[in-house]
């Protein structure tokens, strides 16, 4: 098989992978194209709550024409089973694949390097690196998390052309038009969890629910509120049995009176500035959150990017300006000095709607 085909077997695994994302977790998204002779015979990708495998997906759909084919999988075939089913790399052996070609090697130490080990045992010829720089970012909440005990943050910011989120008395919907917010729902959907400060949901009462896309594994709902001091009849915790609410907290809050059906408290480091970010992000990573969708307000987006921990940012500008007596985009970041400024580099601009979008990485 050429260089060329495999790329191109490869980005039709990884674009199969990422139906997944926000679907899956603790899982990585897996994607996986099962080829012979041009032909694609089967694919598949991770299940809702991560089971089946992509590989058992595709083997299944593919069945005895797998024998003597090529396998491309995003991320290394898993090598430990589970109650749930077998491992991956013992699927492709007992299909008789003849060539699996890997993005990258799964560094999870229950299979790093043991799937492909277990299929050269076996014969099989395993390449790994074909779109291995596409594959890193779909799978960087997963990566994180094994290597630093955190999800992958992506923040959202929705502001007027002067950075300003709401009016001086608090008004602030909608800054922006309804495509803009319809595209707020996808990216909720493409992430485990959402989080916003205690703040925000004082002020907006939110739902933070993905709505008008269909069934799917709803996000986490998760509130950083060091004293707990949030409306006992919101609509996050009237909600809460359907939809899972976390609620991460300081010491001494009054955690007593939160108990009920669908809510969690997590006690987290705190200071006088609220809830620890770093903090925060490893008490989620340590319950398996991957990527971590946060939608504000203020306050803590600037503590997170203050922190370094902002590792893709989504920002809806709209043609409207409020001036100086509106409520800022950012709470205050302590610079002194202009280097000093966290700053991302542009990934993609375009208009959405009457808006405009515009998605940042961390250089």
């Amino acid at each position: 098989m050429s260089a060329q085909a495999d790329a191109a077997h490869m980005a039709h695994a990884l674009a199969l992978g990422r139906r997944g994302m926000g679907q899956v977790w603790p899982n990585p998204a897996v994607g996986c194209v099962i080829v012979r002779g041009g032909r694609v015979l089967g694919r598949g990708w991770t299940q809702r709550g991560g089971r089946p495998h992509a590989e058992a997906v595709a083997l299944a759909q593919a069945g005895a024409a797998a024998r003597g084919a090529t396998a491309y999988v995003t991320l290394e075939p898993c090598a430990h089973p589970s109650p749930r089913g077998p491992a991956c790399a013992d699927l492709l052996v007992a299909a008789g694949v003849a060539r699996v070609v890997s993005a990258l090697e799964d560094p999870d130490p229950r299979t790093a390097g043991r799937g492909h080990a277990r299929l050269r045992a076996a014969g099989i010829a395993v390449d790994c690196g074909p779109g291995a720089e596409e594959a890193r970012r779909d799978h960087a909440g997963f990566l994180l998390r094994l290597r630093e005990g955190r999800p992958f943050v992506a923040l959202k910011l929705a502001a007027t052309l002067d950075g300003r989120i709401a009016t001086a008395s608090g008004e602030s919907r909608w800054i922006t038009g309804p495509a803009a917010r319809a595209m707020v729902h996808v990216l909720r959907a493409r992430h485990d969890a959402v989080m916003v400060g205690g703040g925000t949901a004082r002020a907006d009462d939110p739902q933070l629910t993905v709505r008008d896309m269909g069934e799917l594994r709803q996000p986490v709902r998760v509130v950083l509120s060091r004293g707990l001091d949030l409306p006992a009849d919101s609509a996050l915790l009237r909600s809460a049995r359907e939809v899972p609410l976390w609620l991460l907290h300081g010491a001494g809050a009054d955690a007593a009176a939160w108990h009920r059906d669908g809510v969690g408290l997590i006690e987290v480091a705190a200071g006088q500035d609220g809830i620890d970010p770093g903090a925060a992000l490893r008490a989620l990573g340590a319950r398996g959150i991957t990527r971590l969708f946060c939608e504000g307000g203020g306050h803590l987006a600037a503590s997170l990017l203050r922190a370094g921990l902002v590792d893709e940012l989504h920002l809806f500008t709209a043609g409207a300006a409020i001036g100086a007596e509106g409520r800022a985009m950012l709470g205050p970041l302590g610079l002194e000095r202009l280097a000093d400024a966290p700053r991302l580099e542009l990934a993609e601009q375009r208009a959405i709607g009457g808006d405009l979008y515009s998605r940042w990485r961390q250089r």
